[in-house]
């Protein structure tokens, strides 16, 4: 994949340049001469707008493979006069599009207030596994996000937020399973992954049974457009267990509690007495099934000797108090496979 480089300021430049050139047509004015590179990806995806001010913007990316605009919420370092790194952090099973986000549920605009990075992450793409399907599906529409994660956007950051081509990739719960297949498809393209409270398993009966949990239950999807039936090969090729040797190369890091109570489970951080509820009783669910996939991957990779980070909490459910704090206790390894 080809790597593009800018200015620390280009972002607002290709924001002015790109309203210019739309403007000045209807004007009867000619072409602007010098006029900074587009950011475009190959396949002709490309940055359409940036809004917002300051450190914290939403760029807007057509994305060519799903013919449709994708925001992109982005965090910048403080310092923008040199190249950086690239932090995907992405959000869970909601795709962002609802409350349970980075940005609402934990301290990462803070947190990462001080690191030399670009942190990105996309809003769309809810109950999809960010991976590409194969049919449009009439709830959940067109995903081709293994595409737009892996050959339009880099391309579009590196131009536009000026970075150095050094990415990795962070996620929690369904996008915990994603940035390992991510790693598969694209190898070099991120130095690391970190999966916190993911199942890596999908050709198994009880990865099928999460997936469609996730898909079809909360998402009102169809696994028949994701991968097909359930014995159709594609559930295999998007089995990072089974396809483990591919992540030979890149730095892997994963996390998973056991389902049982811990500091995070108190009416104060879950809302109220029934949030909590919820919390402990689907969540500790959610995260005993984690600690499964999360051992069964732990095992293949030491079966191929493939070397990993795993922490196995020794409590926890599927919430975010946990997932704020995996983001802090992996950070220095994260930042290690960057390079800063």
């Amino acid at each position: 994949m080809p790597k593009f480089r800018g200015s620390g300021r280009r972002f607002g430049r290709i924001a002015a340049v790109t309203a210019a050139l739309t403007v000045l047509p209807l004007l009867g004015v000619g072409a602007v001469a010098n006029a900074e590179p587009e950011a475009v990806a190959p396949n002709g995806s490309k940055l359409e707008r940036i809004d917002g001010t300051g450190r914290e913007v939403t760029a807007y990316v057509y994305s060519a493979s799903m013919d449709k605009t994708i925001p992109v919420k982005i965090q910048l370092p403080a310092d923008t006069s040199v190249p950086r790194p690239t932090l995907y952090l992405l959000n869970g099973a909601g795709g962002g599009e609802d409350s349970a986000t980075w940005q609402r549920r934990t301290d990462v605009a803070e947190f990462m207030a001080d690191k030399p990075v670009n942190v990105v992450t996309p809003v769309g793409g809810a109950f999809s596994y960010y991976t590409d399907w194969r049919n449009d599906d009439p709830k959940l529409g067109r995903n081709k996000w293994t595409t737009f994660l892996t050959e339009e956007l880099p391309p579009i950051i590196d131009t536009a937020f000026d970075g150095n081509g050094v990415n990795s990739l962070a996620a929690i719960s369904m996008t915990g399973t994603s940035v390992l297949n991510l790693a598969i498809k694209a190898p070099g393209l991120y130095k690391s992954v970190a999966g916190y409270s993911g199942c890596a398993e999908t050709s198994t009966e009880a990865g099928q049974t999460y997936i469609k949990l996730v898909v079809e239950s909360r998402g009102g999807g169809d696994t028949l457009n994701m991968w097909g039936p359930t014995d159709d090969p594609a559930w295999v090729e998007n089995d990072p267990v089974v396809n483990a040797e591919k992540l030979r190369g890149t730095q892997i890091y994963v996390s998973t509690g056991n389902g049982l109570p811990g500091p995070h489970e108190t009416v104060e951080q879950a809302g109220s007495p029934a949030a909590l509820a919820n919390q402990m009783l689907l969540g500790g669910a959610i995260e005993g099934a984690t600690l499964l996939c999360t051992t069964n991957l732990a095992k293949r990779l030491e079966e191929l000797q493939i070397p990993a980070t795993f922490d196995f909490r020794p409590n926890g459910t599927h919430s975010w108090g946990y997932w704020e704090d995996d983001l802090h206790k992996s950070w220095p390894w994260i930042a290690n496979t960057l390079g800063i």
